[in-house]
């Protein structure tokens, strides 16, 4: 027979785990926050050293794929918030989507002025003979170039020159290995201070779909408390200052205003 005393402890111990697992949480993202909310966790972090999390960054369409596969994400950042949709529809989310920012697209490159080029300068510019999108089956940066050069009227003409990348981020690091010259890749990458120092053009946005960007808690994180919290922490005073300075566009806002 067990001691009571070892049964005391037995029991607080299992209490220990499960609050201490409750505490901890996976964040999927899409790559176009991955300098916006790296800096956000690290307030985060900073407010709440209880909570044990990390993050990880892929296109929104894979990641989709994964959830639904048994991946073990907790929160879902997406790029386009028809994929935290198209989870919620299939039973996969604790939480409706909840929209946290929108997206934009811009031109860059680190070896020409980025600045001064338009989309319909790239068929004919004979310096560019590469151009790295995202992927656009699987990343929304990707379709939202795609949808862009389509009403630019190039879309057929550049397809010899194009590239794609994994996701948003890969397709920025292409441009700057040179395994492309120019890139049409997220605002807020182009604005991280290593990028910022060569300029970009700013896509118009009548050109293409909103990025408009949701997350969702999933279902597996229904009663992880720790996780919807974070959650929460994007619609925060703070996490807005960062999306905005990263070149997001705040809903939230847009509404106030």
């Amino acid at each position: 027979m067990r001691s009571p005393i070892l049964l005391v402890l037995a029991t607080v111990a299992m209490a220990f785990a499960q609050v201490t697992h409750a505490d901890r949480f996976t964040v999927a993202a899409a790559s176009d926050l991955r300098f916006a909310l790296d800096e956000i966790a690290e307030i985060y972090r900073h407010q709440h050293p209880d909570h044990e999390f990390s993050i990880v960054y892929g296109s929104s369409g894979k990641m989709t794929t994964q959830i639904i596969n048994g991946a073990p994400y907790d929160v879902f950042f997406s790029a386009d918030i028809a994929f935290p949709e198209r989870l919620r529809e299939a039973g996969f989310t604790a939480t409706e989507p909840d929209v946290y920012a929108i997206g934009r697209i811009v031109i860059w490159s680190n070896t020409l002025d980025a600045s001064e080029l338009r989309l319909e300068d790239l068929p004919a510019d004979r310096r560019i003979r590469r151009i790295a999108i995202a992927q656009p089956s699987h990343a929304p940066y990707g379709l939202r170039a795609q949808e862009a050069m389509e009403s630019a009227g190039i879309w057929d003409a550049v397809q010899p020159r194009l590239v794609f990348g994994e996701n948003i981020a890969h397709a920025a690091q292409m441009v700057e290995s040179g395994a492309a010259n120019v890139g049409i890749i997220a605002l807020s990458l182009a604005k991280f201070p290593s990028l910022a120092r060569h300029p970009f053009h700013l896509i118009d946005d009548q050109l293409h779909n909103p990025l408009t960007q949701a997350y969702v808690v999933t279902r597996r994180a229904g009663n992880n408390e720790a996780a919807k919290t974070f959650a929460r922490f994007m619609e925060t005073e703070k996490a807005y200052e960062i999306m905005e300075r990263y070149g997001f566009v705040i809903p939230a806002r847009e509404w106030e205003g």
